[in-house]
């Protein structure tokens, strides 16, 4: 088992999927991410069940580390994926940001009821989306990761 260090800042070598099928949402959000790359992957899908088949039988890599995850997407919805997500002994254990256009508090006690780690309401405030990636930060760097 392989223990990361706190150094209170954002891990390298991550894989970040980012599930929005919103063209303009998905350049912001990206944008907002960007100070991670090169050093973190970013991988987008557009649909819930290209995350599906993307998070579940595609691991010619690395499993994710964290995923960005919309409500509103078509095919599956974002819920749908949210729970299969945290359903499956595989990846559970993943951390899930929802990124919705809505603060309805009854849509966020659902995603938390459903196993999201944080929920983050568009349009981004930067301040507030530093703040989720730096906490998320601190909270990878403590994790213990099973070795490949």
């Amino acid at each position: 088992m392989e223990t990361r260090s706190v150094d209170h800042k954002i891990p390298q070598g991550l894989k970040i999927v980012l599930v929005e099928d919103d063209d303009g949402h998905a350049i912001l959000i990206q944008r907002s991410l960007s100070p991670l790359r090169p050093q973190n992957q970013i991988v987008r899908v557009s649909d819930g069940q290209q995350a599906v088949d993307y998070l579940f039988e595609s691991h010619e890599t690395a499993e994710p580390t964290v995923v960005f995850l919309d409500l509103n997407l078509p095919v599956l919805d974002g819920y749908q994926v949210l729970e299969r997500l945290k359903a499956d002994h595989k990846t559970r254990k993943i951390p899930v940001v929802i990124i919705s256009t809505t603060d309805d508090t009854r849509e966020m006690e659902r995603c938390y009821d459903l196993g999201a780690n944080a929920y983050i309401s568009k349009p981004l405030e930067f301040k507030h989306f530093t703040h989720t990636m730096r906490s998320l930060g601190e909270f990878l760097s403590v994790v213990t990761v099973p070795a490949a």
